[in-house]
Parts: C-alpha cells; sequence; structure tokens
C-alpha cells in the first residue's frame, strides 16, 4: 500500500531533480606538468588530422567499461591530452549532460541541422550528443571541460580527414545561433538501444484488450530487475521530473529492485551516464510464463468455442427457414471467434519475440532508491520506495499518465 506521505516524499524529490548536475567550463591546460604524446593512430597515416594511438584509446579512459575510441576532436590546442610519466596515475573521465548552456536553447533546431549534415556527407553516424567531460585531477577534484558535440561512427567508417572536415562546417553552423565555445568530438560506436519494445494502448484491440494489461503502459505493470529477474512487483504511479527535463518517472517499491533483509538494506543512486544502469525490465521470468499461458488458455478456450459454432450451424442448416436469423447469428459468432483466434495468436507471437528476449524487455534504469525504513514521520509509515526513469521507446506511443486498465466491459 502507498501511504500519503510516500507520495508527498516522492513529490518532493521529483521537484529537487536531485541527480541533476550542472557543471561549469573550464579547460584542460593546467595539467602542464604531463608529456603529450605524439605516436601517430595506425588507422590515420599520413594524415595531418589523426589522433596519437595513446590519446585516440585512453581519452575517454573511465566513462565507461569498455571506453570508446576517439577518432579526431577539435579544440586540442585549447584543451591539450597529456600521456602521464612514469609513475603518474592516468587521469579518468567520466560523461555528464549539459545544463544552463545556450546551446540547451537551440538543440532541437540545431540537432537536427547537424543530423542533416552528416547525412548530406553520406557520414555513417550512429548518434549525435551533447555531453560535457569530466577530468579527475590528483586529489580527485572535478575538472569540467568543454561543452561537446560527440558524433559517434561505425569503426573503420570514417577517416580522421572526413571528420575534420565536417567538424568545421558544425561548428560554422553553431556560429550562426551565436555559440562558440562547443567542440566537436568524434567516437567509433556501435549503438544498441537499452529499451525494448513499446506497449500497447489499452485500448489496442478489443479482441485482446482484457488480456494484454500487462504490456500496456498504464499503472500497476508487472517489472522486475535485470539483477533480480524472478522478484516481482509492479509499478505504483508515474510522475514527470520536472524543471528542463521532459522524463517521465516510474515509482514502486525498494525492496522490488534490490534485496533487502534485516541484514542488507542498501540506498541506491545513478551516478549519471558513465555508471552501469540498473534495468528495470516488463515481466519477471514466471510472470512473463504466466502471461504467455493466459493467452494460449483464452485462444484454447476460443477454439472450443468454434467447434460450437460450427456444430450448431450444421444443424440449423439442416433445419426449417425459421431458423435463419440464428443461422446467420451463429455464422457471426463464428467468424468473429476465429477473427479473435487470429488476434491472440499474433499476441502471442508478438509477445513472445519481441518481449522474450531478456535484453529487449528493459523499459527503464533506476534513478533513485533510499533504503527502506520504518516507523517515518509522526505516523509511523514504513518508507518503501523507489524510483526508475522510463524509456521513451517504449512509453511515448501509449503513455495517456496515471490510468488503470479495467479491460473490456
Amino acid at each position: 500500500m502507498i501511504s500519503a506521505e510516500f507520495v508527498h516524499l516522492c513529490i518532493i524529490f521529483a521537484r529537487s531533480s536531485a541527480w541533476s548536475i550542472s557543471p561549469t567550463l573550464s579547460n584542460f591546460s593546467q595539467h602542464s606538468t604531463l608529456s603529450h604524446d605524439t605516436t601517430t593512430s595506425a588507422s590515420s597515416l599520413g594524415s595531418v588530422h589523426a589522433v596519437p594511438d595513446f590519446e585516440a584509446s585512453f581519452y575517454y579512459l573511465g566513462i565507461s567499461p569498455d571506453s570508446p575510441t576517439l577518432l579526431y576532436r577539435t579544440g586540442h590546442d585549447k584543451h591539450p591530452f597529456f600521456k602521464p610519466k612514469e609513475f603518474e596515475a592516468y587521469r579518468m573521465k567520466s560523461v555528464r549532460g549539459v545544463y544552463g548552456h545556450p546551446l540547451n536553447a537551440v538543440w532541437k533546431t540545431v540537432g537536427p541541422l547537424v543530423r542533416d549534415l552528416l547525412k548530406t556527407q553520406r557520414i555513417r553516424y550512429t548518434s549525435i550528443d551533447v555531453a560535457r567531460f569530466i577530468t579527475y585531477g590528483d586529489k580527485e577534484e572535478e575538472i569540467p571541460g568543454p561543452v561537446v558535440i560527440w558524433v559517434g561512427v561505425y569503426p573503420g567508417s570514417t577517416t580522421a580527414d572526413t571528420a575534420h572536415d565536417s567538424s568545421k562546417d558544425i561548428l560554422t553552423l553553431l556560429k550562426g545561433y551565436d555559440i562558440e565555445d562547443v567542440e566537436v568530438e568524434w567516437r567509433e560506436s556501435i549503438y544498441r538501444s537499452a529499451g525494448g519494445s513499446a506497449l500497447l494502448c489499452s485500448f489496442d484491440n478489443l479482441n485482446t484488450v482484457d488480456i494484454c494489461g500487462p504490456i500496456t503502459a498504464a499503472l500497476g505493470v508487472p517489472i522486475a530487475t535485470s539483477d533480480r529477474p524472478d522478484a516481482q512487483g509492479t509499478v505504483g504511479f508515474y510522475f514527470h521530473e520536472g524543471g528542463n527535463s521532459d522524463k517521465v518517472m516510474g515509482v514502486t517499491c525498494h525492496h522490488v529492485l534490490f534485496e533487502t533483509t534485516h541484514l542488507k538494506n542498501d540506498p541506491y543512486e545513478f551516478k549519471g551516464a558513465d555508471a552501469p544502469r540498473k534495468y528495470v525490465r516488463l515481466f519477471g521470468l514466471r510472470r512473463f510464463q504466466k502471461f504467455l499461458d493466459s493467452i494460449e488458455v483464452r485462444i484454447g478456450k476460443h477454439k472450443t468455442t468454434v467447434k460450437y459454432y460450427e456444430g450448431t450451424i450444421k444443424k440449423l442448416q439442416k433445419m426449417s427457414e425459421d431458423q435463419a436469423k440464428k443461422l446467420q447469428e451463429n455464422q457471426r459468432l463464428l467468424v468473429d471467434t476465429n477473427k479473435a483466434i487470429e488476434d491472440l495468436e499474433r499476441l502471442h507471437t508478438k509477445v513472445e519475440t519481441e518481449w522474450g528476449v531478456t535484453d529487449c524487455c528493459n523499459i527503464g534504469h533506476i534513478c533513485y532508491s533510499p533504503a527502506v525504513s520504518y516507523n517515518t514521520g509522526e505516523e509511523g509509515y514504513t518508507e518503501d520506495w523507489g524510483t526508475f526513469e522510463c524509456y521513451e521507446g517504449s512509453f511515448k506511443d501509449a503513455f495517456m499518465g496515471n490510468v488503470v486498465d479495467l479491460g473490456a466491459f
């Protein structure tokens, strides 16, 4: 049961946007104690725009378990990359979002223009993002870099020369919007969506509406996590993150998201784009099989009904003409039932193929979940909740807010 105090706490949390970070501009030139690497990348031999091998391999060190390869970047004179000396530690990075920058206000216009520019130049891009990279100093101080338009391209598809020429065009485009403090960086990457298939609308099909509730964007959707696929729960309610964000967040219980016992009760907070995600999935393993079984049971009932209508029709065809209306009614019911079977079999195939693969079940990732606390507040409630970001690809077309799917009636 969700208490009034719990709802109030979640509203406060949503307003605070606790995980939003607004780094300030700086540069990496203060690392003057480090030596610069000048080894030429073998993939770009002969190019004056080639990134040195060491920089290509270690420039993004730390932003993910398998750091991407830097292909090319502008601003290397203003923001040089240095190779550590003998006993110096490698400089680690993390990637952050961009807040409070003029580019935010025009990105909805500029972003598509950058995309169209890359298409015109026949560049095989995989992603176009706006980011800011943080470098960690000797005492773990955070040194923010410039705002970056971060272009991902298929490995081996783009040369440093091509990236250089395209970057000049992108920077010229930005100058038209009075933005001159942004750099362009290119990495090799392969895009893979973290989200699963799109959820269905609550009123998608009258033949399946009262059975497809578990895959609709309504309250009570069955969920589990990637770490605990057999520990299942449901979505309590949704809310908007607020501020400048249009993200939709889901709320469920902490004990659904994480193992919670008298010995283990740990809080969790997503640390940013560079941190590994803990995914929220549609269905636990048992709930998924139960859903498939429910569709098969419904198909079986309809097939039994088909046999009844077929037998009734044969009998009515041998009777007098005064049974014509009854015959027509049974023929219509037979057609409708066969149509229902087709729709349910199509739904069964869709669920099995689109939601049956584990990675395709991701509908979001956990953002914040405090440890379970007891006797909270004057009323002594149990505080047991957590939030997760809902992926746009799963919710965009079907999401209607906090609604309950009552099925067909």
